[in-house]
């Protein structure tokens, strides 16, 4: 929770620094990459682990923003989290500044859960009733899950729609279960 509000606050500064700058898709970007990054558990290691030296530390996050030609202001925002030991909030901070860069362009992001693959076509059928429904813009990742056994899911935000063939018979189980 703690690390969660402080990715918030780091993610919002930075978010209005980028909006001042006319830059906020950029950073999004770099940070992106940079908690891409720390999937690598050796990445992680070297910017978070407290046996190395600070300088240590703020180099390999030096060679890490030149190497993706980050902005001067990702330079110094990411030499900021090392000197502060936050950098193993990277990847949450991300998350944090991306929901802030969807909500300003009033888009939400959702999975479609199908059992086999399906028709682009009808991909953006339920693309389109999602944004009607939202009111909101809506990108959809498509996943596919044979334990759904036909049918699908789609979610977006907080709002589900469950026409699945597993979640019709689990309903149709507990309607039997209430009879008896």
């Amino acid at each position: 929770m703690k690390n969660t509000v402080l990715a918030k606050r780091y993610a919002k500064a930075l978010f209005a620094v980028g909006k001042d700058d006319g830059a906020f898709a950029a950073y999004g970007e770099t940070l992106n990459q940079l908690a891409g990054l720390f999937d690598a558990s050796e990445v992680a290691d070297a910017l978070t682990n407290p046996l190395y030296p600070e300088d240590v530390r703020l180099k390999v996050m030096e060679k890490l923003v030149e190497a993706i030609k980050a902005a001067p202001v990702m330079v110094n925002f990411c030499k900021l989290l090392v000197e502060k030991k936050r950098a193993a909030i990277l990847p949450e901070i991300a998350e944090c500044y991306q929901e802030m860069v969807d909500s300003d362009r009033n888009l939400l992001r959702g999975t479609l859960v199908t059992a086999a693959e399906i028709a682009p076509e009808l991909s953006e059928k339920v693309k389109a009733t999602m944004e009607k429904i939202t009111g909101k813009q809506v990108e959809l990742t498509s996943r596919i899950d044979p334990a759904i056994i036909g049918g699908m899911v789609a979610k977006v935000g907080d709002l589900v729609l469950d026409g699945s063939i597993r979640s019709q018979l689990a309903g149709l189980k507990e309607s039997i279960k209430g009879r008896e």
